[in-house]
Formats: structure tokens, C-alpha cells, sequence
């Protein structure tokens, strides 16, 4: 399994991140920056479904979807915003308080990100991003398995704590935790033509 390219220094800021090109994929990890490749086509099918029933779902409400790439700003106490060590673009992104919204994107915590795992991505989601979106008190967070077709969804407790997974499989639909009436088809989501 390929690894995403990793930049040498490990003390960047959105200030640095803002200065790289714009036709590469990087991400900031307590100011480690890491490039993803062009996602495939299969990751693609997936993502459209989902932003697909989720953005029919929001018509008309106030939460916004997004998909990548967005920026996800995650700014610690104090932080200037080109002071920022944490900046990702999730595959989906879904911010119901729309104060956190800016024309840079998501400055704060959305309430669902959902990844979809890719062979150079898949140790950043499983670990890395897990830990920065608990820390950062993302309500829901979804890691999706293309290959496996599976959805592995964790969600804030009340003392702002990942439970254990709940796992689920291309035969179920899933209720979305923070849109408690909205079904997602994961049949339809891992459908294959």
C-alpha cells in the first residue's frame, strides 16, 4: 500500500499552505503536510453518491454539504488564522452552524466529515484524522472502505469521546447521526456498474 508524499519539515502553517500549488492535494497534521494522489474513479463514484443523497436531503435546510476539495480549518486557542497547524480537505464535509463558514471554507468543527479510504490515505484516516477530529469535537466522523464496502462511523459521546465504531455494510442503511431522518442507501453508495 503506497503512502501519501510527506514534506520533510513538520512545522508548516496555513500561511505555507496557501503558497503551494493549487493543482496538488496537501493537508496539514499539527503542521505536518502530507499530498494525497488524484483520488480513482471508484472513491469518486462513492463520494458523488453520498454528497448525491446528502445534498438532495439538505434542500432547503440550513446545513451545507461539501466535497473536496474544502478546506477544514481547525485553529487552536489564539491561533491567527495564518497561524493554523490543521488544515484538511474530507472527502465530505457538512457544517450546520454556518458562522463557521467563510469564502477559505470551514474555520471550526463540522458536524459530519466523512473519508473515503484510499490505499496512500488509509493510515491518515484510520489514525490520524480519527484523533484530530475527536480532539477537535467533530460530531461525526465516517471512514468509508471502498473495497471491503463497509462505513465505520464514530460519534461524540458526553464526555466529547469517540464510542466504539458502529460498522456497517453495503446491505444496510444508515441512519446520519446529526440528520437523525436521513437514511443513507449504502447499496446505492457502493453500487458498481
Amino acid at each position: 500500500m503506497g503512502q501519501p508524499l510527506k514534506k520533510k519539515h513538520g512545522d508548516y502553517r496555513y500561511s505555507d499552505y496557501l503558497n503551494w500549488p493549487e493543482d496538488e492535494r496537501w493537508e496539514l497534521i499539527d503542521g505536518n503536510a502530507y499530498m494525497s494522489a488524484a483520488p480513482s474513479r471508484r472513491h469518486q463514484e462513492i463520494q458523488v453518491e453520498l454528497l448525491r443523497q446528502i445534498s438532495n436531503y439538505l434542500m432547503g435546510k440550513d446545513c451545507k454539504v461539501y466535497g473536496s476539495p474544502f478546506d477544514v480549518r481547525f485553529a487552536r486557542k489564539d491561533d491567527l488564522d495564518n497561524d493554523i497547524k490543521d488544515v484538511v480537505q474530507p472527502d465530505i464535509t457538512v457544517v450546520c452552524d454556518r458562522s463557521k463558514l467563510d469564502d477559505k471554507g470551514c474555520k471550526g468543527s463540522p458536524d459530519l466529515i466523512i473519508e473515503i479510504v484510499s490505499p496512500s490515505t488509509a493510515s491518515i484516516d484510520y489514525i490520524k484524522k480519527l484523533s484530530l477530529y475527536e480532539k477537535n469535537m467533530v460530531k461525526e466522523y465516517w471512514i468509508v472502505h471502498p473495497t471491503d464496502e463497509i462505513v465505520m462511523i464514530y460519534k461524540l459521546n458526553a464526555r466529547n469521546n469517540y464510542e466504539r465504531a458502529e460498522i456497517y455494510s453495503k446491505d444496510d442503511e444508515v441512519r446520519v447521526g446529526i440528520l437523525s431522518d436521513l437514511i443513507i442507501k449504502m447499496d446505492e453508495v457502493f453500487k458498481q456498474d
